[in-house]
């Protein structure tokens, strides 16, 4: 059987991956005249439905017993859940203000943010293998997105949300790590985004109630949903509980690459020989510490069979 660890590594890779596809949806989304908040409300609202309806299916077949979850848990996962909504908030208002490419770059902050409160929950300094990593990843991340080469001119509104959702992403790779485990991936995610279109519902909605082009929910509410909602919370609910949240947080930063290679691919956007080395960089960092881990992990077992 696959190794635990392995396994929930690439469950929150491929979740990570999700994140990273929103970017040129959204690109478009805003290119056709629709607004931050409608793009943010309409996504977590259709994950929402979509994930109620996915759990009432799943305990109707399920022959398992069911495990009633606690309202404690379930006020916990509710709070946690905020952090959701908070990350798609910020996100989408940040790449109103600055390149793409920056705001990326912004996000990816949760790497280093992850494993500076690892370590500060731990109360101990991260090993050399994550401190490389980490500055591995961040060097691959300018290269990759090509700061360095584009001559642009920074808003501090955008720098401002862009650190807000680097910090609320921390969060939510933290709460999924941690909040709740003893009640079931499905249910976990359910009561998450019942935190995100709460707070999600309280920000946009003011504006919505003024201005909403219903349509945006059929064209990308859906595409939306699916990617940065439904998918993305199973994924991490499933796997950020086999690792720890400073391999957590290293590991989303594929986020970048998956990213950088749909823009490629849709947008038809220029990519550069540094871009490539910046994400072939980035992946070698991923999964140096996936193999490092995975044998770390193995030789405990390995000994106690030698002995």
């Amino acid at each position: 059987m696959m190794n635990p660890v392995l396994k929930g590594s690439i469950l929150v890779a491929i979740g990570a991956c999700s994140y990273g596809m929103l970017t040129t949806f959204v690109k478009i989304a805003y290119a056709q005249g629709y607004t931050s908040q409608e793009v943010t409300f309409s996504q977590v609202f259709l994950g929402f439905i979509a994930m109620l309806v996915i759990n009432l299916i799943y305990s109707r077949k399920s022959t398992k017993p069911t495990v009633k979850s606690t309202g404690k848990a379930k006020l916990k996962l509710i709070l946690a859940g905020t952090t959701i909504g908070l990350t798609s908030t910020f996100y989408y208002l940040a790449v109103k203000y600055i390149p793409v490419s920056i705001g990326i770059v912004l996000l990816m902050q949760s790497v280093w943010m992850g494993v500076v409160l690892e370590a500060l929950i731990d109360r101990k300094f991260p090993s050399f293998q994550k401190v490389l990593a980490v500055l591995a990843i961040l060097a691959g991340t300018l290269m990759a997105t090509n700061v360095m080469n584009d001559a642009v001119v920074l808003e501090l509104r955008g720098l401002g949300w862009g650190v807000l959702a680097a910090m609320s992403y921390t969060g939510t790779i933290y709460c999924t790590n941690t909040v709740s485990l003893e009640v079931p991936s499905l249910r976990r995610s359910f009561w998450m985004l019942v935190g995100a279109l709460v707070v999600v519902s309280f920000l946009t909605l003011p504006q919505l109630l003024e201005h909403f082009q219903v349509d945006i929910l059929y064209k990308w509410g859906i595409v939306l949903a699916a990617f940065g909602t439904i998918l993305p919370p199973l994924l991490y609910t499933a796997g950020m509980p086999k690792i720890d949240v400073g391999l957590g947080a290293i590991i989303t930063a594929i986020e970048l690459p998956a990213a950088v290679l749909l823009a490629y691919f849709v947008l038809n956007e220029q990519v550069s020989w540094q871009q490539w080395l910046g994400i072939f960089l980035i992946l070698m960092a991923v999964v140096q510490m996936n193999l490092r881990k995975k044998n770390s992990t193995e030789l405990p077992d390995s000994q106690s069979q030698n002995t």
